[in-house]
């Protein structure tokens, strides 16, 4: 299911489909920093549930394993963070999102590097994430983790 439904959306969609792994979660990361003042999220407490479940088994790996629980989630890898990620509906996808990147704000996920700088492939793409409004952030956010997880 895609949430994306502005043309930017879509465009922006389809550029951070083409980025590596890493380059995604960095965005991830980015955009987080980029709404959270904004977010006001206040989940089911089904969502939640499931939301901190994932959260809760991934806190509990050491850094590299966080580091790798979080890429098999964006690869839809046959582990198992990647396969209960799957089984998320995209309320899901996003609260685990959402308690990871507080979780890296906190200390307790592993966080990106200082030094980290996006490559200047994501200059488009951060661009036209740059002329979206709130709601359209959070429709490609929905859509991106919804399509997260897809093995390639």
């Amino acid at each position: 299911m895609t949430y994306a439904a502005s043309s930017n959306t879509k465009q922006a969609l389809e550029i951070f489909q083409s980025f590596d792994t890493d380059t995604k979660l960095a965005l991830l990361w980015f955009g987080y920093l980029d709404i959270k003042d904004e977010l006001k999220p206040a989940p089911p407490n089904s969502v939640e549930i499931v939301g901190k479940a994932l959260f809760d088994q991934i806190q509990a790996l050491s850094e590299e394993a966080q580091l790798q629980a979080q890429r098999d989630m964006v690869e839809g890898a046959a582990s198992d963070v990647g396969r209960t990620y799957v089984a998320l509906d995209t309320s899901g996808r996003m609260e685990a999102w959402l308690l990871l990147a507080q979780g890296m704000e906190e200390g307790t996920i592993v966080g990106m590097p200082s030094d980290y700088e996006l490559p200047e492939s994501t200059n488009e793409f951060t661009q036209l994430i740059s002329e979206l409004d709130f709601e359209q952030r959070i429709n490609f956010m929905r859509s991106a983790v919804m399509d997260m997880g897809k093995a390639s």
